[in-house]
């Protein structure tokens, strides 16, 4: 049933608040949010209380997801403050703490070896016992930790470690000599890299002169094949399939999806494995028929449909909403679900379809929570960095918040927020037809004006300042 914007927006601010309440140790909601890294987390890391901060929020940084849909981590050694100021204990707890965002789904870790030395170093011992804090949880869905500009020390500290480590754990360790090597592995140009560790780099090609191997070049763009469906824009994709608005491989994974993955536990967390994915691309690209139930993995039809959003050539929710999205945190809780109408108006019309297409299923998904684990909070964990990036660089940890924020209000209140399709100026008959493909959708039925959404008077007093927090499914 269509509820009214008075009621959604009162139960959007309740929710805020309840979760706000339970953070405040008055009950904990049924899924415990994991908070991102704050200042007061960092808050006795460095014993010098009179040195910036700001430094240690850029030893550990979240990057986009890598070429496989896995998360990426990157933790700077050039970051590390000297030993004498700081406080070890503190630290751990700082790495815990922020790797407890990312160790329920499928992630990647590069580490910037150059910048550790006799300063900065760590002891053994501390190193020992950080390795035996990091349990099974943390090293169960790591698939690969990337060490970049290895020196002998690393060797050093392989031959003492081997024995604590599992011959498992021991093969997701890749070295790499230089930057360039990233490339095969990760979208290199997204990530953030530190200019120390960029200058090291060229330091060491210059030095070995003509004896490194060049960096593979970039092949000059090409015109796509006729077929292509990846890294082309939704308007190539229009114009190839007859006007359709819904691209061929979101149709098809999705309805996949439905038929026989509503259900499954982790769906969308998972990783599959790289030569399968890159193979079905292939056949894809080619104007070739696939056949998800040949592959007998349900998963890879969700990772795919990822793939197809990240390499979008600009973002579904485009680069024009990036800094009116990231403002939904500081829009009263009682308003939020407004917000986000008022900023899907200005999204272009296919764009809005396929967005409506897109979130109708996850929304069906999140009705399933109870057999799949997905709740709409843990899939905005998952789509938030697929929906919405900047035009440079990566976001950072500050802005997965409104992010993901932004893209659970699109799932919850999925009936709301998408409720005026038709008011759009007409979208035509591939719209309509999107809309019927997309889940239970109040047809024919005028809403209540956005702007008069009345303040739910029973939020809790706290609900304004306190941002609705990632969570991850424990």
């Amino acid at each position: 049933m269509h509820l009214p914007w008075a009621v959604a927006t009162w139960r959007c601010s309740r929710l805020h608040g309840e979760r706000a309440r339970g953070l405040r140790g008055q009950g904990p909601p049924p899924h415990r949010p994991a908070r991102l890294p704050s200042w007061p987390v960092l808050t006795g890391i460095l014993c010098d209380k009179t040195k910036p901060l700001k430094q240690m929020q850029m030893l550990l940084r979240h990057e986009r997801e890598d070429r496989f849909g896995r998360r990426v981590i990157t933790f700077s050694c050039c970051r590390m403050p000297p030993s004498h100021e700081l406080n070890h204990r503190r630290l751990l707890e700082y790495l815990k703490h922020t790797l407890d965002q990312y160790v329920e789904s499928d992630y990647t870790i590069v580490y910037f070896h150059y910048g550790l030395n006799s300063r900065n170093k760590p002891s053994l011992g501390w190193l020992q016992s950080t390795y035996k804090e990091f349990d099974r949880r943390y090293k169960k869905n790591l698939k690969a930790l990337y060490v970049v500009h290895p020196t002998n020390f690393i060797k050093v500290l392989w031959t003492i470690f081997k024995p604590l480590i599992s011959h498992k754990f021991g093969r997701k360790v890749i070295y790499f000599n230089y930057l360039s090597e990233l490339r095969e592995h990760l979208k290199y140009g997204q990530l953030i890299v530190p200019p120390e560790v960029l200058r090291y780099d060229e330091k060491l090609r210059n030095l070995h002169g003509g004896q490194v191997p060049a960096p593979a070049k970039t092949p000059p763009p090409r015109p796509p094949l006729p077929t292509q469906q990846f890294g082309v824009s939704l308007q190539y994709l229009k114009d190839k399939n007859q006007g359709e608005l819904i691209p061929p491989v979101l149709r098809f994974t999705v309805t996949y999806l439905r038929e026989k993955g509503l259900r499954t536990e982790g769906l969308f967390r998972r990783s599959a494995s790289v030569h399968t994915i890159r193979e079905i691309q292939r056949l894809y690209d080619q104007g070739k028929p696939v056949n998800f139930d040949d592959y007998g993995d349900v998963h890879i039809p969700a990772v795919i449909l990822k793939t197809f959003l990240r390499e979008l050539p600009q973002p579904l929710l485009t680069f024009t909403a990036y800094e009116q999205i990231l403002g939904i945190t500081s829009v009263e809780s009682s308003l939020r679900v407004t917000r986000c109408h008022q900023i899907l108006q200005s999204l272009p019309e296919h764009n809005y379809a396929v967005l409506r297409y897109l979130m109708g299923f996850l929304h069906e998904v999140s009705r399933e929570s109870i057999f799949n684990k997905m709740n709409s909070s843990n899939l905005a964990c998952v789509f938030g960095l697929n929906l919405i990036w900047p035009s440079q660089g990566a976001s950072s940890l500050s802005a997965l918040v409104p992010m993901n924020l932004f893209t659970e209000l699109l799932i919850e209140y999925y009936e709301m927020v998408f409720s005026t399709q038709e008011a759009r100026g007409g979208l035509g008959a591939g719209a309509v037809e999107a809309g019927e493909r997309s889940g239970p959708v109040s047809r024919g039925r005028t809403p209540r004006r956005p702007g008069l959404a009345p303040r739910a008077s029973a939020a809790p007093d706290g609900a304004r300042e306190t941002p609705l927090v990632l969570e991850a499914s424990r």
